[in-house]
């Protein structure tokens, strides 16, 4: 068998990424890196037919559309061959790290050359890669708790680990660093933002109309305008009277450093006021799991969607994500928007309905199930055959639906051949497309 797999021609791609972690800051550019790659090819005599380059970080699974094409013309034969700077160039988890074995395991990628290591289909070597990879992870997990344990610190301090809010100025001194000085230019205008709210009643929409008619007021950050549902997180701050939440909605708070803008009895008659406007915020600019998936069954535009946020009187705040017709065809469309939980349901009845083989989802959700499963059993070391037909599919695709990433879920449906349309508060599926 290696002396069949050493006649098949090797063609390398060479696969080049600039890290964005802060301990690689000195490691190569990307342009060095495929300068030195190339010099071995050269020294060695390895044929290169493909050079790709990406900046995406490799700590998260599924998130490097470069990557993901390269395994994808490995699996169609226009390489067989890795040439990489280093094993944490591919990897630094297990989802990417199990694609790249899977891939070996099926002779469909024979050798990767890197600076200073070969590693071929010699189970020694195999399972060297996936030390390397994994301890690139691990790495990646320590730099992750080390920074949270430094954030920790400095908040215990009573400084701000992140960009201060309006009406603040990050100092820039090294030896001052997490401290924040009041922006005496925005500073007042912030303090007027509650004193109206309080003593005058005003709503978030007078208040960005004041805001920005009157005033033409203009964050610190980019030079823009405030959105009105910044208006609300702003007065929602408690960080103006002197105390701070870290992370948000954490449940850790502590006293500041910083000189507060307002006092803590204004802030109260803030959140009072407010808690007494159903004003809605809506959230702009959020990417949602279901949308660019769908067509409106009335007029045929896109669906797109909405999260809103609705104080309650008891001062808790209900969230709920709506789906409905952009109206791009169709003006005057009508439709009746769709809450998310209720749309999930329904795609989860679809699931019970659809033939698995016949919408393309079975092989989609095999690979994946069988992917990890051979990764796990590589990484132990035992050489096992992996079954994946006692896996019941169709639960597993109601899972993703349910608690899978939004990724996760617009991968899935997007398996599906027949187009989705949203009707009446209905989703179906027009098997004439």
């Amino acid at each position: 068998m290696e002396n069949m797999q050493e006649r098949v021609p090797a063609k390398y791609c060479l696969y080049a990424r600039k890290s964005s972690e802060s301990d690689e800051k000195q490691a190569l550019s990307i342009e060095s890196q495929v300068k030195e790659m190339l010099s071995i090819a050269e020294r060695e005599s390895l044929e290169v037919v493909a050079v790709r380059r990406e900046a995406h970080s490799a700590k998260d699974s599924g998130q490097r559309p470069v990557f993901q094409e390269v395994l994808d013309d490995i699996r169609r034969g226009s390489f067989n061959c890795l040439l990489t700077w280093a094993p944490d160039r591919l990897s630094r988890n297990a989802g990417d790290l199990g694609s790249v074995v899977d891939l070996m395991d099926q002779k469909k990628l024979l050798r990767i050359r890197t600076y200073g290591q070969t590693f071929t289909q010699s189970p020694n070597e195999k399972f060297l890669l996936m030390i390397l990879c994994s301890q690139a992870k691990l790495e990646n997990d320590n730099r992750g708790i080390n920074v949270k344990r430094g954030l920790r610190t400095r908040c215990e301090m009573g400084l701000w680990p992140a960009p201060a809010p309006v009406g603040y100025l990050n100092e820039k001194r090294a030896d001052r660093r997490g401290y924040v000085m009041i922006d005496e230019e925005r500073a007042p205008v912030i303090r007027k933002m509650f004193e109206k709210v309080a003593y005058e009643k005003w709503s978030g929409r007078k208040l960005y109309n004041w805001l920005k008619f009157e005033l033409n007021f203009k964050s610190l950050l980019g030079n823009k305008g405030i959105t009105l549902s910044n208006i609300y997180l702003i007065l929602q701050n408690s960080f103006y009277y002197g105390y701070f939440e870290y992370p948000r909605g954490g449940g850790n708070w502590y006293k500041g450093r910083h000189e507060p803008i307002i006092t803590k009895d204004l802030y109260d008659a803030v959140q009072e006021q407010v808690k007494m406007s159903t004003h809605v915020i809506r959230v702009n600019g959020k990417e949602f799991a279901f949308t660019r998936l769908m067509t409106c069954g009335l007029c045929g535009s896109g669906v797109t969607a909405d999260e809103k946020f609705k104080k309650l009187k008891d001062g808790t705040m209900s969230r709920h994500c709506y789906y409905g017709c952009t109206k791009s065809r169709d003006k005057n469309c009508k439709p009746e928007y769709i809450k998310e939980e209720d749309l999930i349901q329904q795609f989860i009845q679809l699931i019970d309905q659809i033939d698995l083989d016949e919408a393309g989802i079975k092989e989609k959700i095999e690979i994946e199930t069988g992917r990890m499963k051979k990764f796990q059993s590589s990484l132990l070391g035992k050489q096992e055959k992996i079954e994946t037909t006692n896996i019941d599919l169709r639960n597993y695709a109601k899972y993703i639906l349910r608690d899978g990433r939004n990724v996760e879920k617009r991968e899935l449906l997007g398996c599906l051949k027949s187009k989705l349309l949203l009707k009446s508060k209905t989703v179906y599926l027009n098997t004439n497309y």
